[in-house]
């Protein structure tokens, strides 16, 4: 505890830097024929290109920066129908105004070798966006590691996602879904390097345009997209070193002229890396209070990873109205861990009863291939129609090995090995139509998706020296769904008042099989059930200061499709998951209300409730084996406080602060009636600094409370501090970075199980203390960018499950 408060005040300590003194500067832009140029966007920018203050001239061309260094300064205008200005303007007690005069623009206009940083957090009423790449500290993670450091998302042990003390997000790559949940979509974002992403956008109450899944809002990643004009791209390379060595790497390359766009980037992430667990399990007698006997198992697990991921796609204008474009991505992904692992049964005075030794062996292979086709076509300025067709298949692989040997008394041997293939194809379209009447705009669509799964787990167990069928825990699962979706949405706005609602409509069906074999009997169920989930929002800008919104809307989670399957999957030899046929989906409905001042400060309070919710489950065998599942239990509700703050103190230091308290209650029935409350707290803090030179800095971190995501499990409170330095090379086309992340190593993950009539201590620490040196070169010549479709799949983004 006491690192985490070092941790904390640590932050802080940086939050109380002295600005340092600046004058207020006046600019007037007027153009060559002397007239004021009004709306025309100024931006204050450091030496190295980072965007510091923006502003926008009145009616009489005037804009005005405060507290501006005395120094010299760099300022880009850029007016529509004008070109580009970037001058230099040496600010002083006595030089504190300026006139900069802007030409028309010719037909063929030269580029402007400057570019923008943007700032590393953006509030809006509706969603929060943090631009990935104005962070220095992320350098050189994966995308699970840089997913955990944003504001309001915390990850389990399982690697489960939750968002502002909520779990069951949509989580979106580019706004299509990766059909992936728990484990396995933790595996893909673990394999994925963060310098493939651009931005994340978090939404906690999403229109009704998104898919109704996700109770606690959408994630969504956007990845890089070098769709500039000409021929561009960048390279980029790290090399990482904490208790083992990794690397990320990185190439992006496009070309567009004319009418034809064509783009492609290629990722290579290798690493090796470990996992340390330790869990202490106390059984009691049946008063439930003295020790009956404990269980130690501590263990080590060490692995090794390599991921190759391409993406590549052509963009194609027949004219200004219609376009298409067909996009190609590919993950290659191996991974081989090797754990050892001690069971150690005590009596309740802690004298040794006997002792059993675990090695695992496992390799995991994934093949995944995705193809999107997207269309769009403007009838006039204000008709638009898009249209979008997704096939993305996953080929998993994955062979494991366990082998339990007695060490006391010393007469035991057995083994298990298992091959668990895997196939999961899926096939989306959708249709969206939009139109702006007079004061109302009006928006319509249609989705489909089809979702195949096939899933064989062959067990084989040895006895001794004899390898034989286990057929009590083989089995081979077919799984197929069906979800058909229809909404509307209008949005309008009435002096301040802006109004938008909206209503959704999805109807889903599933069959799944149960292939038995001698021991294990044949199984089948099918489902179907329909709903509405309808969205409101509705906003009012008091003034150019303070905008008040308040939003509601209702919205579903479906089991991972993996999760249904009832076969069990073993962890150790005291621990077995296994899947529950019985999952139902649950339903939540949401209420927001939201300030935002000056696109400063957004401050909010937020209530939901979540029938049926999603909840791990832990059962004890008649053997002392614990039994991980998940099921549905009764009621949630969460009351929740958030604040963002965004601030730039002095032209060379940014701010940001967030934090999320959540106030739960839990309801439900296991062995008895069990009833939860707890209030937790998340604060994420980000200071970026730009000194002379093409210097610049980073100090953030995050702490989280003791927090509670199931009735039966209390987490301890964690942290991570990072810090970060940069500076830019070669005449700006090329940056260096230094960073270290989970400085006080206090990112741990710990907490205590309640099982009937037992409970399980447990800690989980990995490779989180890492000093990455990265080195990014960037190529061609700069222009403002397209936009590609994000595509037909956004719905069952995380629902494969864990095999």
């Amino acid at each position: 505890m006491h690192r985490l408060l070092f941790f904390m005040l640590g932050l802080l300590s940086f939050c109380c830097v002295f600005a340092q003194r600046g004058e207020n500067v006046q600019l007037k832009i007027i153009n060559n024929r002397r007239q004021p140029l009004t709306n025309t966007t100024v931006e204050l920018l450091s030496k190295d290109s980072s965007l510091l203050k923006i502003g926008v001239s009145d009616s009489t061309g005037l804009v005005e920066f405060k507290k501006v260094l005395l120094q010299k300064n760099i300022f880009r205008v850029s007016s529509v129908g004008y070109e580009t200005s970037v001058i230099s303007f040496e600010v002083s007690a006595q030089n504190t105004m300026k006139q900069i005069i802007l030409q028309p623009a010719a037909n063929t206009l030269d580029p402007v070798m400057v570019s923008a940083r943007k700032l590393f957090i953006e509030l809006h009423p509706d969603k929060t966006i943090i631009n990935l790449e104005a962070g220095i500290a992320n350098v050189g993670t994966t995308v699970m590691e840089a997913l955990e450091k944003l504001p309001g998302v915390t990850i389990d042990k399982d690697g489960n996602i939750s968002l502002k003390g909520r779990s069951n997000v949509l989580l979106m790559l580019d706004g299509k879904p990766t059909y992936l949940n728990g484990a396995e979509l933790a595996t893909l974002l673990t394999g994925m390097s963060a310098s493939q992403i651009t931005q994340v956008e978090l939404m906690d109450n999403p229109s009704a345009k998104f898919d109704a899944a996700g109770n606690a809002g959408v994630i969504n990643i956007k990845t890089k997209k070098n769709d500039q004009r000409g021929l561009n791209g960048s390279i980029t390379t790290s090399l990482s070193q904490g208790y083992y060595p990794k690397s990320n790497n990185n190439f992006s390359v496009n070309y567009r002229s004319g009418k034809i766009n064509v783009f492609a980037s290629y990722s290579l992430n290798t690493a090796r890396y470990f996992t340390r667990i330790y869990a202490l399990r106390t059984y009691f007698k049946n008063d439930g209070t003295s020790t009956a006997s404990l269980l130690e198992q501590p263990s080590f697990i060490k692995g090794e990873g390599t991921t190759h991921t391409l993406r590549t796609g052509i963009d194609y204008s027949f004219n200004k109205k219609t376009s298409v474009g067909l996009t190609l991505s590919g993950l290659t992904l191996k991974r081989n861990t090797i754990g050892n692992n001690s069971a150690l049964w005590m009596r309740a005075d802690k004298t040794v009863d006997s002792l059993i030794a675990t090695k695992s062996d496992n390799i995991t292979a994934w093949d995944n291939a995705g193809a999107a086709l997207n269309f769009k076509h403007s009838f006039t300025s204000t008709k638009e129609l898009t249209a979008n067709i997704d096939f993305i298949g996953y080929r998993i692989r994955s062979n494991q090995f366990f082998e339990n040997n007695s060490v006391i008394p010393g007469n035991y041997s057995e083994a298990f090995r298992a091959e668990i293939p895997a196939d999961i194809h899926i096939l989306s379209a959708r249709a969206d139509y939009s139109e702006q009447l007079k004061n109302v705009k009006l928006e319509g669509g249609w989705k489909s998706s089809r979702i195949t799964t096939d899933n064989l787990s062959a067990y084989m167990h040895r006895d001794g020296i004899t390898w034989r069928e286990d057929l009590g825990k083989s089995n081979n699962f077919l799984y197929e769904e069906t979800i058909n979706a229809l909404y509307g949405a209008a949005e309008t706005k009435l002096g301040k008042l802006s109004l938008q609602s909206g209503l959704r409509y999805e109807m889903t069906g599933y069959d799944a099989n149960q292939l038995g074999n001698s021991v294990v009997k044949d199984s089948s169920f099918s489902r179907k059930y329909n709903s509405l989930f309808p969205s409101l929002s509705i906003s009012y800008e008091k003034d150019s200061s303070h905008t008040f919104s308040i939003s509601a809307s209702r919205r579903i989670d479906r089991p991972a499709f993996q999760k249904l399957n009832p076969f069990l999957f073993i962890i150790n030899k005291y621990t077995y998951q296994q899947g529950n046929p019985f999952y139902r989906p649950q339903f939540t409905w949401n209420l927001a209300l939201k300030h935002l001042y000056k696109n400063v400060l957004i401050t909010g309070i937020s209530y939901s409730v979540t029938k049926d919710y999603f909840s791990q489950i832990f059962l004890l065998d008649s053997n002392a084996i614990l039994i991980y599942t998940e099921g549905n239990l009764g009621r949630l509700q969460n009351l929740g406080v958030s604040v963002g703050l965004q601030l730039t103190p002095s032209p060379w230091w940014s701010f940001s602060l967030q934090t999320v308290l959540n106030r739960k209650k839990m309801e439900g029935v296991l062995a008895s009636s069990m009833v939860a409350n707890i209030t937790q707290y998340q604060i994420n803090l980000n200071n970026q600094f730009r000194f002379k030179k093409g210097w610049s800095g980073e100090v953030s971190g995050f702490y989280n409370s003791t927090s509670q995501q199931d009735i039966q499990e209390i987490v301890d409170p964690a942290g991570q501090l990072s810090v970060g330095i940069s500076k830019t090379v070669l005449q700006n086309k090329g940056s260096l970075k230094l960073a270290v992340r989970d400085v006080l190593y206090t990112n741990w993950m710990k907490g205590l199980t309640y099982l009937y009539n037992a409970t399980e201590y447990f800690k989980v620490t990995r490779d989180t203390r890492v000093v990455t040196l990265s080195f990014t070169w960037r190529f061609g010549k700069l222009f403002k960018a397209t936009k590609h479709s994000e595509g037909a799949a956004r719905d069952e983004v995380q629902r494969v499950g864990n095999e």
